[in-house]
């Protein structure tokens, strides 16, 4: 399906008399998505965690399990999520919570497609993104012999279906400042995920390590309860806990953005999964009206988020990044002919050179439903125009927009 020029124009202008998230939560109520026509618990995943369990359930890869660390750094070898992504929260906003705190805690780590939570003395948490399905959910515990044990709850649902990601299966972070036993005393950036935060709201519960140790965010930080509220107290990396009982020692602000722009490319791909198949499935395979709308209203959202619109201002002096994560994720760019690469970075006034972003050639944008992809790649073409595009992306230089359009044509995400 094309869209012509007049629609594209009318869904890019759409600015809607409610908010994104206040229309959806009304269209998806809280577990609508269990029944028809999404089937999220009783349908078979098709990530890829699932098929990496699928072959060390064969035996053809095996784990380490001599210890609690060498079984989840050969998991992460086997998923192919480098041990340098490692990011800690030590606040207990999570399914384990009883065993995290400042004192313990739970490291996560990921690529593009895989998000790995480790707590020392519980279970690994894997949440794998599946192109029909979105996140899913999984408690694993390697058995003696190396084989999985892998389980799917409901319970994770309650914070994986909320607000946050419209009402369907979606990638929740928080930032709070915590008690020196987890619990929460004060709430930041609530229901909010995404690269356009301002980074004075984020991280709160979590550890920032490196240059940016003590930026101005809320990370290392606790609380501590007093009258007429609480106090802030630091909580510097290291200090309450061993290193070793991970496989480094960083928690990188760098890190911390690039999962946190990912989570909120997932989040809105999801959406647009879902709102899609409802749309189909009441209109007997043909798009009503106002399901049009709502679909080309998300495809906005979708396609402001690609091209960095209102990201957050990095750090004054520019963004410091750990080396070692630099190099893994600079690993997996995919060069054009002149060498150019959506994962090029900036680190100056903003992440990226070319502010596009890297996850438009995963496979989960890639397997988008044609009737929302359609909507996301006319919007694209759209505002990657050098004249005539909408002002909302004048943000863009053309020079950018050429090099971006250039790209996405070479490496075959699109026509423009």
């Amino acid at each position: 399906m094309r869209l012509s020029s007049s629609h594209l124009l009318r869904f890019l202008a759409f600015a809607g008399a409610v908010s994104l998230g206040a229309a959806m939560a009304e269209e998806t109520p809280h577990q609508r998505f269990s029944g028809a026509p999404h089937n999220y618990f009783t349908r078979e995943p098709k990530d890829a965690f699932s098929k990496i369990m699928a072959r060390i359930s064969a035996g053809e890869v095996k784990l380490d399990t001599s210890s609690e660390k060498t079984q989840l750094t050969s998991l992460l070898k086997a998923l192919n999520i480098p041990v340098s992504s490692q990011l800690l929260v030590y606040s207990a906003t999570s399914f384990q919570g009883g065993l995290i705190r400042p004192a313990n805690p739970r490291a996560l780590y990921f690529n593009e497609e895989i998000y790995v939570g480790f707590v020392p003395g519980g279970r690994f948490e894997v949440a794998a993104i599946d192109p029909d399905l979105g996140p899913v959910f999984r408690i694993f515990r390697p058995t003696p012999d190396g084989r999985p044990e892998v389980s799917r709850t409901e319970r994770c649902m309650n914070c994986h279906a909320g607000r946050t990601s419209w009402q369907v299966p979606g990638l929740v972070v928080e930032s709070v400042i915590c008690t020196n036993t987890g619990a929460s005393l004060d709430g930041f950036r609530r229901e909010q995920v995404g690269h356009t935060i301002p980074l004075a709201d984020r991280f709160g519960g979590w550890h920032v390590t490196g240059a940016h140790e003590h930026g101005k965010h809320l990370g290392n930080l606790m609380g501590e309860a007093a009258p007429g509220g609480y106090k802030r107290l630091p909580d510097a990396p290291g200090s309450l806990f061993d290193w070793n009982n991970y496989p480094v020692s960083t928690s990188d602000l760098f890190t911390h953005l690039i999962h946190e722009h990912q989570l909120g490319f997932h989040n809105l791909v999801t959406l647009g999964v879902y709102r899609t198949r409802d749309a189909l499935t009441a209109g007997k395979g043909k798009l009503s009206n106002d399901d049009a709308t709502a679909l080309n209203d998300i495809a906005r959202q979708l396609v402001r988020y690609l091209l960095f619109a209102n990201e957050a201002k990095l750090p004054e002096g520019g963004l410091k990044a750990d080396p070692a994560y630099v190099k893994d994720f600079l690993a997996r760019r995919q060069p054009i002919t002149n060498g150019a690469s959506l994962r090029d970075l900036d680190l100056r006034g903003r992440l990226f050179k070319y502010r596009c972003s890297y996850m438009i050639q995963t496979p989960s944008f890639a397997a988008l439903p044609k009737e929302f992809k359609d909507r996301v790649m006319a919007g694209l073409a759209t505002a990657l125009r050098e004249q005539g595009a909408p002002p909302e992306f004048n943000y863009l230089p053309p020079d950018e927009k050429r090099a971006i359009r250039t790209i996405l044509n070479e490496s075959r995400t699109g026509v423009f």
